[in-house]
């Protein structure tokens, strides 16, 4: 039975997985893979589970570039973001997922509401709200969309104010 103090802290177990002990690496990739799996399906949908067997992937080989420890859910956000972005564009040409997850609204229906305004918008502007939701910024958009600023502000601009007209019908 595990104590509280044989739980390792994070920096530890990142070192020792680092280090090449496989069972650290296990723990980590089995503690992110949730966090991991939420992610890719709100960008790829159909095909989150390979966008997540991706990024895992993806996290287990660069673990080892990975200096500061305090940075590790950034990190992992990162590279499953980038990895979900390449396999939506390798499956259908920026098919992103509209879904955006809000977390806990507090009025249920307006989940459904932004589900279905977000479904109304063109593949490419559902992906730049959904990399905004998760945190991005312009430069980190464009380059995990492959594409300069310019069009990335460009696109996140016509992105909000498409979603803004096709919400104010729907909020009356």
């Amino acid at each position: 039975m595990n104590t509280v103090s044989d739980i390792p802290t994070l920096p530890a177990l990142l070192r020792r997985a680092q280090a090449g002990d496989e069972r650290a690496m296990n723990t980590l990739l089995a503690d992110i893979a949730p966090y991991v799996a939420r992610i890719c399906r709100s960008i790829t949908h159909d095909d989150g589970a390979d966008a997540a067997q991706e990024a895992l992937l993806a996290v287990y080989r660069g673990l080892g570039s990975l200096r500061e420890p305090a940075a590790f859910y950034g990190w992992v956000r990162s590279v499953t973001v980038r990895e979900a972005v390449r396999t939506a564009k390798r499956r259908g040409a920026e098919t992103a997922y509209s879904q955006v997850e809000v977390g806990r609204a507090t009025n249920p229906l307006d989940t459904v509401h932004i589900t279905d305004v977000l479904d109304r918008l063109s593949d490419a502007h559902r992906q730049v709200l959904t990399l905004r939701a998760y945190g991005l910024n312009e430069e980190e958009m464009a380059e995990t969309l492959s594409l300069p600023v310019g069009t990335v502000r460009s696109r996140l601009h016509r992105a909000r104010r498409r979603f803004q007209e096709a919400w104010q019908p729907s909020a009356a």
